[in-house]
């Protein structure tokens, strides 16, 4: 007599499945409307479920869910239910496509890795170009926007070249992240790097283009801190690009106004400073930052502002 065990399919109901029964074939069973385009013969992945508990007890990839997760992206925790059995519980997972709609947001884009919300750890970058505004008012539009092209191009190259992907930008300002694709203690060394550079980036901007072409000096703040974030991507159509929030990515972009208050042009929490292999001898401050109860311990990477 084969065993049995409880299967939950969380936001639908527990179900009862079969030892050589797929995920599939027991929520079909259960009368759970459970996407299969291809008829549950691992040759699409409508089926596709989020593991949310019980890893062990799934038995491993079938040949048919090895060479399609060889031709799109899917984390270690999404299983096609059609290829996947259970050996033991407790099982606890998420149908992921349950609707037409969400037919659309999964199936369109391939890179699932993106598109599924998963939390990790990373380094927030934050940046904001000081004082903008008088220049903006001073200068022809043309003018305006040609130098934050310029300022644009010289921050892209400066973050892209230490392994950081810029998440988005927002008029004078910018945040970027590091860590994917390396481990956070190369993450917050790259970090620093991207932001040390790219301040060396701006005063040569500023010596040899800005003051000579415009009569004008520029600084720029930046604040970075490390922290377990939510990672995914809304693919809205208008912006592809990835998504990074949580409490690590707004104490960044509080890191980076501080700098105004602490007249330094590079903050960085003590966190992501007990990361740094050799921990240069900074000025450090405690300051209060909004949303934490305790005063924040920072280093000064940067250069008073003129």
């Amino acid at each position: 007599m084969s065993n049995s065990f409880w299967l939950e399919f969380i936001g639908d109901r527990s179900v009862m499945i079969r030892e050589g029964q797929s995920v599939l074939q027991a929520s079909l069973e259960a009368g759970i409307p459970h996407y299969h385009a291809c008829g549950g013969n691992g040759r699409c992945s409508t089926c596709r479920v989020l593991i949310k508990e019980g890893q062990d007890f799934l038995t491993p990839y079938t040949m048919e869910e090895t060479l399609l997760r060889k031709s799109i992206q899917l984390p270690e925790d999404v299983r096609l239910a059609c290829q996947t059995f259970v050996t033991g519980s407790p099982v606890k997972l998420h149908r992921i496509i349950r609707d037409d709609s969400d037919i659309i947001l999964y199936i369109e884009d391939k890179d699932m890795e993106n598109q599924m919300g998963e939390e990790r750890e990373l380094v927030p970058f934050f940046l904001d170009i000081r004082d903008f505004t008088p220049f903006m008012e001073n200068n022809l539009a043309f003018d305006v926007i040609h130098i934050l092209r310029r300022l644009f191009m010289l921050f892209r190259k400066s973050i892209e070249k230490n392994k950081g992907r810029i998440i988005e930008t927002a008029g004078d300002g910018l945040y970027a992240v590091f860590g994917f694709g390396t481990n956070l203690k190369e993450a917050a060394v790259n970090g620093v790097a991207a932001g040390i550079n790219l301040l060396e980036e701006v005063r040569l901007f500023n010596e040899h283009y800005l003051q000579q072409q415009f009569n004008h000096h520029l600084d720029v703040g930046i604040g970075l801190h490390v922290g377990k974030v939510i990672t995914g991507n809304v693919g809205l159509g208008v912006n592809n690009n990835i998504t990074v929030m949580g409490l690590p990515v707004n104490i960044a972009s509080r890191l980076q106004t501080a700098t105004k208050e602490l007249n330094n042009s590079f903050v960085v929490s003590d966190e992501l400073y007990q990361l740094l292999p050799d921990h240069p001898a900074v000025p450090s401050a405690h300051i209060n930052l909004k949303g934490i109860h305790e005063k924040f311990h920072v280093h000064l990477l940067g250069n008073p502002y003129k």
